[in-house]
């Protein structure tokens, strides 16, 4: 870029709608080697000191539950060229590791989460904000076969986060933040290859460019 200004991207979306997919699908394209790749899941708060089953019942679908201003700042560090340190997570146990990830500074800064668009600081670092559409049924049965699968929870205890948090908090911060998106991209059953190839030119145009449109 000529001016050295790296583009922030946003892609945001319901839980299970396919947000890891778009954002791998990119770094694929774009290069990995040029994608600093920030997840906000990263910065859930530190409930380690909570007993196990205080920790399973803090709401981590609400804006409060992520320490999104460490975010904004570990953007804004990445944009000045400097390197960051990210929180390392683990769902299985709601707890922070002690260890971090070391984050070089790349020409694209690729964030992924569901609330990103609903916190307005973060929102307004992307230069092009992506949001994936999926239907609820389709986004519940990926949640509950990821959670079984990868984080061990049992079939009760997903159905009982969805209905207490998941759901409402979608409906209250998720999908209304749509409206922020500079582009939507439906749930197709596999990769959108249209919207892929439109996000990869315009990622590439920009860089050309030197430039980015403000964010909203």
């Amino acid at each position: 870029m000529s001016d050295g200004k790296p583009v922030v991207i946003g892609v945001a979306g319901g839980t299970g709608s396919g947000k890891t997919t778009v954002s791998r699908a990119i770094r694929q394209r774009v290069g990995e080697e040029r994608i600093a790749y920030l997840m906000h899941d990263s910065y859930y708060h530190d409930h380690s000191h909570l007993p196990a089953e205080a920790r399973a019942r803090v709401n981590y679908d609400h804006p409060a539950s992520l320490e999104s201003a460490r975010l904004v700042h570990d953007i804004q560090q990445l944009k000045a060229g400097h390197a960051i340190e990210v929180p390392l997570y683990d769902f299985a146990r709601h707890a922070r590791l002690p260890e971090s990830q070391r984050i070089q500074p790349r020409p694209v800064i690729l964030v992924e989460g569901i609330l990103i668009f609903a916190e307005a600081a973060l929102r307004d670092l992307c230069d092009m904000k992506l949001f994936v559409d999926t239907e609820g049924d389709i986004r519940f049965i990926r949640r509950l076969l990821r959670d079984v699968k990868e984080r061990g929870r049992t079939l009760d205890s997903v159905v009982e986060q969805w209905l207490r948090t998941v759901k409402p908090m979608h409906l209250e911060f998720v999908e209304p933040s749509k409206r922020y998106a500079d582009i939507i991209i439906p749930y197709s059953g596999d990769h959108n290859h249209v919207a892929l190839d439109m996000i990869v030119a315009r990622i590439e145009a920009m860089q050309r460019i030197g430039t980015a449109t403000p964010g909203r």
